[in-house]
């Protein structure tokens, strides 16, 4: 098993969400070793939460949780790639589908 590369970013490490029927990316979080074993175990995304300083689980409050399909890491090991079902229709907290929708150019 590859071993992912925590130490290198303070204990986190970016996490860059897709939706696996579409090839959509959805979102970005930050996964530290204890969110990223609980994605391991419970199939469904779970992120630490730099702001509010916890662990949190994807839809546990909107109800719109995002099955892993796959995970990649890229060449260093430090970033991932998750590949999910979107169940809910929304990955973002503003209730829009992608939490990239702002055009700046």
């Amino acid at each position: 098993m590859t071993e992912l590369a925590f130490s290198k970013q303070e204990g986190l490490i970016p996490a860059i969400i897709v939706e696996d029927l579409t090839g959509d990316v959805l979102m970005l979080g930050y996964m530290n070793e204890e969110s990223y074993q609980k994605t391991l175990t419970s199939g469904h995304t779970w992120f630490y939460s730099r702001s509010r300083d916890e662990l949190w689980h994807k839809g546990a409050t909107s109800g719109h949780y995002q099955e892993v399909c796959k995970i990649i890491t890229d060449c260093d090991n430090d970033t991932l790639l998750i590949r999910v079902k979107q169940q809910g229709g929304s990955a973002c907290h503003t209730g829009a589908k992608s939490c990239f929708f702002k055009e700046l150019q």
